[in-house]
């Protein structure tokens, strides 16, 4: 049986995943079918100007219920986009373009920053980034392994900078 390029993978309704241009080694990401875009916990964000045009700076504590670990990342802003969430309100967020890697795949995705300390995920993956890539089995979780779960472990209770 010979394995075709593009063959569709399994993965739970939540997985852990990596962002590699944000230095995000690890974060777990609750996999919503029914959301259109994605979208990253931020906060402490700030705009600035560059020569190529404008840059979004922000925090992120990439573990839930744990803010004593914090990442700053740096990214280029690609829109303004008013979204509406699944309780109905309408806001403008930023919109960022960054590599997900997923199991043992890489590829490029839009995402919204947003707060979302009061929800249990910190990430929300859409399905405008899994664009058919992978089955999503709503029965199980992790499928794709905790491996990246513990990249944290040595520092836990540590800040972490960009």
């Amino acid at each position: 049986m010979t394995a075709v390029k593009n063959q569709k993978l399994t993965a739970g309704w939540r997985e852990w995943v990596a962002l590699p241009d944000l230095n995000i080694p690890a974060i777990k990401a609750k996999i919503d079918t029914g959301a259109k875009t994605s979208s990253l916990h931020a906060f402490d964000m700030e705009v600035f100007k560059t020569d190529n045009g404008q840059k979004v700076r922000f925090g992120i504590h990439p573990l839930q219920r744990n803010t004593d670990i914090v990442i700053y990342c740096e990214a280029d802003i690609k829109e303004l986009r008013t979204i509406t969430d699944s309780g109905g309100h309408r806001e403008e967020r930023y919109v960022i373009c960054t590599t997900l890697s997923l199991g043992n795949r890489q590829w490029p995705i839009e995402m919204t920053l947003a707060r979302r300390d009061n929800m249990k995920y910190r990430m929300l993956l859409g399905r405008s980034a899994l664009r058919g890539r992978y089955f999503i089995d709503l029965e199980k979780a992790y499928i794709l392994g905790r491996t990246l779960s513990k990249s944290y472990a040595k520092d836990r209770g540590k800040r972490r900078t960009k």
